[in-house]
């Protein structure tokens, strides 16, 4: 099992396990080294979207690493003031031109803003028959997001990017979506660096000589989670990628299965305001 180790969405399309994700890398230098040096060291899948303003980069970084485009799973998203039917037909032209790509692997709802999610996923929906995106998924969409969603939708989405480290491990979530063939996807998988000193993953990390990045990162990998860990720091990128020569536990597993407080560092999907 390597970096290039794929899992399959609900349409067929294979998405590699892990990727880079570039939230808050600055466009220009910054997020063009940070995709650069992901993708000489073998990942496959990068994560950006609209609001993070660095979509010209990543697409930049892209074309000049070589890497064929076939082999690359490039996702974007929708931003909130963007949702809606046309702005949505919009906003993923804006975001196919800033890229520079031909089409888009992976297109998200970014968050579901409430009375218009349903109107941005039927936009998604033809964008996705026309052939320019692979497959289409959401983010932050709780249960109850998704069922709504359904009950309008004639596509399940493929993903569901959500918060998700030891300290919210959202397994309820996660069982459902499973239950829907729904992958469930991770973004601040390490929690914003604050788990990274708890005194279980650190003993853990010993016993495999291992960083509790990388204890948390193999963590989602074995609950079938995708994960994007960002990081700008070219050691850190490859050491996030170093997953793949190792295996937790049953035991170790459950252990940090059970460091669930429900504890949030973003936003909670029902009373976020942007």
């Amino acid at each position: 099992m390597d970096i290039t180790k794929t899992i399959r969405l609900n349409n067929g399309v294979e998405m590699p396990r892990l990727g880079l994700g570039v939230w808050r890398a600055e466009e220009g230098g910054q997020v063009e080294n940070a995709v650069k040096w992901a993708l000489e060291f073998g990942y496959r899948s990068i994560d950006t979207a609209k609001v993070y303003g660095n979509e010209a980069g990543v697409g930049k970084a892209i074309r000049e690493s070589g890497v064929p485009r076939e082999e690359l799973f490039v996702t974007t998203k929708v931003w909130n003031d963007e949702q809606g039917y046309e702005s949505t037909l919009k906003a993923f032209d804006n975001s196919l031109r800033d890229l520079q790509l031909d089409y888009i692997d992976l297109y998200l709802i970014h968050w579901p803003v409430e009375g218009k999610y349903n109107d941005t996923w039927r936009a998604m929906e033809e964008i996705y028959a026309s052939g320019k995106v692979k497959a289409i998924g959401v983010s932050n969409f709780h249960a109850h997001h998704l069922d709504d969603l359904m009950s309008h939708a004639e596509i399940v989405p493929v993903i569901n990017q959500i918060e998700l480290h030891p300290y919210l491990n959202q397994k309820e979530l996660r069982d459902y979506c499973k239950d829907k063939g729904i992958v469930v996807e991770a973004w601040s998988p390490l929690g914003q660096g604050k788990v990274l000193e708890n005194e279980v993953l650190r003993q853990i990390a010993a016993k495999y000589n291992k960083t509790v990045a990388q204890i948390i990162l193999r963590w989602d990998l074995q609950h079938d989670i995708v994960t994007i860990p960002k990081s700008v720091t070219k050691s850190r990128i490859i050491e996030n990628g170093s997953v793949f020569d190792f295996q937790l536990t049953d035991e170790d597993m459950a252990k940090i299965d059970g460091l669930n407080k429900n504890e949030r560092f973003g936003a909670n999907p029902d009373t976020f305001d942007f």
